[in-house]
């Protein structure tokens, strides 16, 4: 538990669209420790899977790095099965006392599901409105899911709205930047 007075690290807003047969994960670079910028640079959005998978994280780095590393081995496991990639990934999460103490959430999507993963289990599917399926997560990741919504109604593609949306969190929340990462998928 943070003491008071403690700083702590803030970072990051990640953004999944999949709308017009593409599917769409961009994220922001920068990493805040209190109310110091660290680095503005950060790649949080990455390909995984021989480029088959893209994802993105937001929370600890490492925490992050050794999650993407065990998903990894998931996919090698059960290749072409992200969901169920994702679930056996988030069992060892909630179970191992090791992985259980890691602080992270991914977004994480191929040609056919998009999902979000935490550490309590959880294992989401974005909801479909308006002909897209949008999930956020991160510090400014309800800034950017609120300006995707508005904008996916529009005659906006998938990566026009990821990078409109990181641009207007970034506007608005101190944790977020705009130097972007953003990486793209055809969907089935």
């Amino acid at each position: 538990m943070q003491s008071p007075g403690e700083a702590q690290f803030h970072a990051t807003t990640i953004l999944m669209v999949r709308k017009g047969g593409r599917v769409v994960i961009g994220g922001d670079g920068q990493v805040s420790f209190g109310e110091t910028v660290i680095k503005g640079n950060a790649k949080k959005v990455r390909r995984l899977a021989k480029g088959a998978v893209i994802g993105g994280f937001a929370g600890a780095t490492a925490d992050a790095f050794t999650l993407f590393e065990r998903l990894e081995a998931k996919l090698d496991q059960f290749p072409g099965q992200l969901t169920r990639a994702c679930v056996e990934l988030a069992k060892d999460w909630r179970t191992d006392r090791y992985l259980r103490r890691l602080e992270a959430m991914m977004l994480v999507a191929d040609r056919e599901a998009g999902l979000l993963l935490s550490g309590t289990g959880d294992v989401l599917e974005p909801e479909a409105r308006d002909g897209a399926s949008i999930m956020a997560i991160g510090s400014g990741g309800n800034f950017a899911l609120a300006a995707a919504r508005a904008l996916a109604d529009g005659q906006h593609d998938a990566e026009t709205i990821v990078r409109r949306s990181l641009a207007i969190a970034a506007e608005i929340c101190v944790y977020t930047n705009g130097n972007l990462v953003v990486e793209t998928l055809e969907s089935a």
